[in-house]
């Protein structure tokens, strides 16, 4: 069972990023210039994901599966809204909004310099031998 685990996080971020999801409040803009995305730590998604991974509790997982999470990062950049969209389990479910809500401030996305909130969907894959 530990070998299993042990895989388990080794591998369970199998192309989590090219998943994610950005949406901005609206599609249509009048001369509001360029969404400029929120960044993490000074990175993007990449620099989230390695939160992620060094957070979240892989014995919670006990076979493979995906799961989809949806949050807002507000115009402070704090992570609101948590919500999990899909889950293997409620154990596993459960942890992944823990580690999500354990969140610190984004530098928020901005739209003609002044701060908007996005709505991120935030995949995690887990596969098992």
């Amino acid at each position: 069972m530990k070998a299993k685990n042990l895989f388990l996080t080794l591998i369970c971020f199998v192309s989590s990023i090219s998943f994610a999801q950005l949406g901005g409040e609206d599609e249509v803009y009048l001369n509001g210039g360029e969404l400029v995305q929120a960044k993490f730590q000074g990175g993007g998604l990449e620099k989230f994901q390695e939160f992620v991974r060094s957070n979240f509790d892989y014995t919670k997982v006990k076979k493979a599966g995906s799961m989809l999470a949806s949050f807002t990062i507000e115009t402070d950049g704090s992570v609101k809204k948590v919500k999990i969209l899909k889950m293997i389990d409620v154990d596993s479910g459960v942890e992944f909004m823990r580690v999500l809500n354990l969140s610190p401030k984004w530098e928020p996305a901005k739209r003609g310099g002044k701060p908007v909130s996005i709505e991120i969907k935030y995949p995690m894959n887990f596969t098992s031998r």
